[in-house]
């Protein structure tokens, strides 16, 4: 499964709006402030298992500071608890964390004496226990995820478009902060019509109603078209299955969408002539008897 998604810009925005200091959060997981400092400004990203303690220390729910597309795998159940993988010899009363490492890479299964006491530990049931376990061996996780995806929704608040765009067009912890964006925005307008601060209203829904320049200015920066940011489902459904797609290609999986299909309200015809273009591409290179 993919990790957590970590937004520095979003976790900067939270932490100061709840007037937390860095060295109480380094303080809260076990961190240096420069740590900390390092993480909200992109140098560096923290470690999966200390996501629910950051979480935690900002008063905030787990799957909505740092969501995840998918259902989860074993290792994403442990980082859920807080704990690395060397803690869970103790767990099961090993001498190595060998049981747990091969069942998450997909080697070999966990024994059944090891499943209650992980369950209880991870703070999930057996059945969830054994169910991230197939996942973690390939079984079952690509159709869940595929059906979570569909079961989403365009976004519709200016806030969640652009939250769309962050999340979904830039890697774990690249994603462009408020200052670069006003800087991206002012430059397209020629003159300072918006700032970081105002940029982080926008971003957070405290303002839904910026300048039409903003906006043409937005969407010059993000690279979609300005209709995105108007209040048109239509359009922003077609933005978001793109962006769907992209992912899928990212991951290998562009054929699976064109045969799943994306329905009358995604994609239009000349997109999806440019996803049956580039599926069969695709098809081409991995399959080697495609140009005998």
């Amino acid at each position: 499964m993919p990790a957590r998604r970590f937004d520095r810009v979003r976790v900067r925005a939270v932490r100061r709006a709840a007037e937390v200091p860095q060295a109480a959060v380094g303080s809260a997981l076990g961190a240096a402030d420069s740590t900390v400092a390092g993480w909200e400004s992109g140098a560096s990203v923290p470690d999966q298992e200390k996501l629910p303690a950051l979480a935690k220390v900002l008063n905030q729910p787990l799957d909505e500071l740092f969501p995840r597309d998918g259902l989860p795998d074993l290792t994403d159940l442990r980082c859920d608890a807080g704990l690395y993988r060397y803690e869970t010899k103790a767990i099961i009363g090993t001498k190595s964390d060998g049981p747990v490492a091969g069942a998450e890479q997909g080697v070999r299964r966990l024994k059944d004496r090891y499943i209650p006491a992980l369950a209880e530990a991870y703070g999930v049931t057996e059945d969830e226990l054994r169910r991230a376990q197939e996942r973690s061996f390939g079984e079952g996780g690509e159709d869940e995820s595929a059906a979570a995806a569909e079961a989403e929704e365009p976004p519709r608040t200016l806030a969640e478009k652009i939250t769309l765009l962050l999340e979904r067009s830039y890697a774990a912890g690249t994603a462009p902060g408020d200052e670069e964006i006003a800087e991206a925005v002012n430059a397209y307008a020629g003159s300072q019509v918006t700032t970081a601060a105002k940029v982080e209203a926008l971003r957070t829904g405290t303002d839904e109603a910026p300048a039409p320049v903003v906006l043409e200015g937005l969407a010059q920066f993000f690279g979609v078209a300005r209709m995105y940011f108007e209040p048109d489902d239509a359009v922003a459904r077609q933005v978001y299955e793109g962006l769907r797609l992209m992912s899928a290609a990212k991951r290998g999986r562009v054929g699976r969408v064109r045969a799943r299909g994306i329905g009358s309200e995604g994609l239009p015809a000349d997109v999806l002539s440019i996803l049956n273009d580039l599926a069969t591409e695709l098809d081409k290179k991995t399959d080697p008897d495609s140009n005998s």
